[in-house]
């Protein structure tokens, strides 16, 4: 939700159809637990980055229902006046948790979890999957572009790429999450302060009688950080060969030589950036970097890496905000539990389907991510029923829930939960951090998974495992599901 707007009413119908239903039945007490969770990492990968939690909690702070919103259901609804008296009076009152912004994530684990009374936890769906699902796409396909990068540095480009102004805003802080630490996105920089860049366009050099004239002229604007597009006209025979003038001439004199660079939007981009840098260092330019732009993601930049360009940044728009490769995130919110107020018992319930993917893990639960002493890698995760104890003093024994004999005795580790509380009764209990540390935790993160898991081609699957109990209560439910 943003200052300006209200998107209360950013919602599926249904959740409100479903909640009218709920009211009239006498169920606006009942307690709801939902999971959110994904089934399948982007790009076939082995793992992805949450993102999107302050979306998520600045929605649940700013819900609220107008005297215009209560019109527009009158006019187009049957709901009774009871229902649209009590969204007159909404307010979320249930509980959060979630996994920390920038934490790595596996499929089928509770990444949100939600305990409200049934309606405030049906209507807020739509929202929550929204955010997570787009922001988690935009830094797992950005830290995917970085970690192929290899530590050169890669800048967000994807403003006028992006499906609209909301993703460009938004996806350029996911972008930064994900570990792309500058962005061309000006109302993004101001928003969520991250850094901003941005040299010049073609029309720049167009606008002048001459290339040398337009590098002259942005040279001696921006002397201390100047980048030069040298593919204007022609690449080898006139960009590059009026940027050394001008570098020699304005730049190197000033000491800003370390500051150079030249830029390549368009051409075999390892041909010309292996051409490039002979011609520059030739020139006594070792010290000018050459960045590179145009239609890039982890695989191009995969592929140039392996003919030998010389690129030392990269400049990624449109692949990286539209996640072009796998443009889906699929994240779902799924009832879990249910109690017919907030002193009964827990009923786990469960949703049994003949894609074995789509079978959910009942119950409200808890997730701990199991770390090697030694190592310090991640080695699986752990779910858990919500009122288990495990003790990391004594060894655990866990094993694929879908491969049983597949088992694995741990015994020098650390658990450590991965759901933090953000609300609770209402009201917020998450102080967020900054962007900055988001970024660095998000960095510790991936650091903590062993390189199997984050190879591109066919990566090691990680393990998310289920405790025994819930294991058994997962298969007793299908069991009695199926007999009927």
């Amino acid at each position: 939700m943003t200052e300006e707007r209200n998107l209360s009413m950013l919602s599926d119908y249904y959740e409100f159809t479903m909640g009218n239903g709920y009211y009239n039945q006498g169920m606006k007490d009942t307690i709801a637990v939902f999971d959110a969770f994904y089934r399948t990492n982007p790009d076939k990968g082995g793992f992805a980055i949450f993102s999107g939690l302050e979306d998520i909690i600045d929605y649940i702070e700013n819900i609220k229902f107008t005297d215009e919103d209560i019109e527009f259901f009158r006019k187009n609804s049957n709901f009774s006046e009871g229902f649209l008296e009590y969204l007159k009076n909404f307010k979320f009152t249930g509980d959060i948790w979630a996994f920390k912004e920038g934490s790595a994530m596996f499929p089928g684990e509770p990444i949100v979890t939600v305990r409200a009374p049934i309606i405030e936890a049906q209507i807020i769906e739509t929202y929550l999957l929204l955010s997570m699902n787009f922001n988690s796409l935009v830094a797992t396909k950005t830290n995917r572009i970085v970690r192929a990068a290899e530590g050169r540095l890669v800048m967000e480009f994807g403003a006028r790429r992006a499906q609209g102004p909301d993703a460009s805003i938004k996806g350029a802080r996911a972008a930064y999450i994900g570990g792309a630490p500058l962005t061309s996105n000006t109302i993004s920089g101001k928003k969520y302060d991250i850094p901003v860049g941005g040299t010049m366009a073609h029309s720049w050099i167009q606008s002048f009688d001459s290339e040398y004239e337009a590098f002259k002229a942005f040279a001696e604007n921006y002397p201390e950080n100047c980048s030069l597009l040298v593919d204007t006209y022609d690449t080898l025979s006139s960009g590059i060969p009026n940027a050394i003038k001008v570098f020699k001439e304005i730049i190197e004199p000033q000491g800003y030589l370390d500051k150079s660079s030249i830029r390549i939007d368009s051409g075999d981009l390892a041909y010309l950036t292996k051409e490039a840098r002979k011609i520059l260092d030739k020139e006594g330019l070792s010290q000018t970097k050459i960045v590179a732009s145009n239609s890039l993601d982890e695989y191009s930049i995969e592929s140039l890496k392996s003919q030998g360009a010389k690129i030392d940044s990269f400049g990624i728009g449109e692949r990286l905000i539209t996640a072009k490769s796998d443009p889906v995130f699929g994240g779902v919110y799924k009832l879990v539990a249910i109690q017919k107020d907030k002193d009964s018992p827990v009923i786990p319930k469960i949703k049994v389907s003949d894609n074995v993917e789509k079978i959910t893990t009942p119950g409200f639960k808890n997730v701990y991510r199991i770390y090697d002493k030694e190592t310090g890698k991640a080695e699986a995760d752990y779910i858990t029923l919500r009122d288990e104890k495990v003790d990391d003093s004594q060894p655990l024994v866990i094993f694929d829930p879908h491969f049983t004999w597949k088992m694995k005795r741990m015994e020098n580790y650390i658990l450590r939960p991965m759901q933090v509380p953000i609300f609770l009764n209402g009201k917020r209990v998450y102080e967020s951090p900054s962007i900055e540390e988001i970024n660095e935790y998000c960095k510790s993160e991936v650091k903590s998974l062993w390189d199997e898991v984050k190879r591109f081609d066919q990566p090691h699957n990680y393990y998310v495992d289920l405790s025994h109990d819930l294991w058994n209560l997962k298969q007793n439910l299908i069991m009695k599901a199926m007999s009927k």
